[in-house]
């Protein structure tokens, strides 16, 4: 049952109109109230995976990238460049994340003081809609850095390889380049995209479904107050 079915029922049932809004505003709030501590839950969730995100980035940057580099002679070593570029996407991860959540706490501090259920629902939202546009971006961003890094490691391995060979790289047949390049990129476009839908799906999962609940829920406020 909708709430336009909901209201008519209750009209039948009850002459005084204003209880019944009561009523459903009643139900609007704890509504809100449930799906506020929801997000509120998924926030430690995702201070969580950030957490293991940050690791996993230490990891591989400090740790596993290094230790591949000793495996060839000492002629590879790994851009000072590329190392900023990834300690870059990793700040950029942190830095989004910590901003939306102070803008929310500060957000759902000042409704739970000042804000009536319609301006709590509205600023929720918009502080949700800032952080998807902003996790958007950071994606955006990580994932050109990620290709810039994956297609330098590429290019850096090729030229080791005609170098330990004695031949330079434009000594390298058309066919082989060709290939390198092709498969390159076809990784290249195979893990920016699987990224893309895991970061996607994984924002849906902990706030998306919010937002449009969130949006119902003002919806069917504005309802009873037309």
């Amino acid at each position: 049952m909708d709430l336009k079915d909901l209201k008519k029922t209750w009209d039948k049932l009850a002459s005084n109109k204003e209880l019944d809004e009561a009523q459903i505003r009643e139900m609007l709030g704890k509504r809100t109230k449930n799906l506020i501590e929801r997000i509120d839950r998924n926030i430690r969730i995702g201070f969580f995976v950030l957490f293991a995100l940050i690791l996993v980035f230490i990891l591989n940057d400090f740790v596993l990238s290094p230790e591949l580099v000793k495996n060839f002679e000492k002629e590879l070593e790994l851009p000072t460049w590329l190392q900023i570029l990834s300690v870059f996407g990793d700040v950029i991860i942190i830095v989004t994340f910590l901003v939306f959540v102070a803008r929310y706490y500060k957000v759902k501090k000042i409704c739970d003081q000042t804000c009536d259920l319609k301006n709590t629902l509205i600023k929720i939202i918009s502080t949700l809609n800032f952080y998807r546009t902003l996790y958007y971006i950071s994606i955006f961003i990580i994932l050109i850095s990620f290709s810039i890094n994956f297609i330098a490691g590429v290019y850096e391995g090729v030229l080791f390889k005609a170098h330990s060979e004695g031949i330079q790289i434009n000594e390298i047949e058309f066919g082989d380049l060709a290939t390198t390049v092709f498969i390159t990129l076809f990784l290249l476009l195979l893990i920016t995209v699987g990224v893309y839908v895991f970061f996607r799906w994984g924002f849906h999962k902990l706030y998306g479904n919010y937002i449009s609940k969130l949006k119902l829920t003002l919806k069917e406020l504005e309802e009873i107050n037309e």
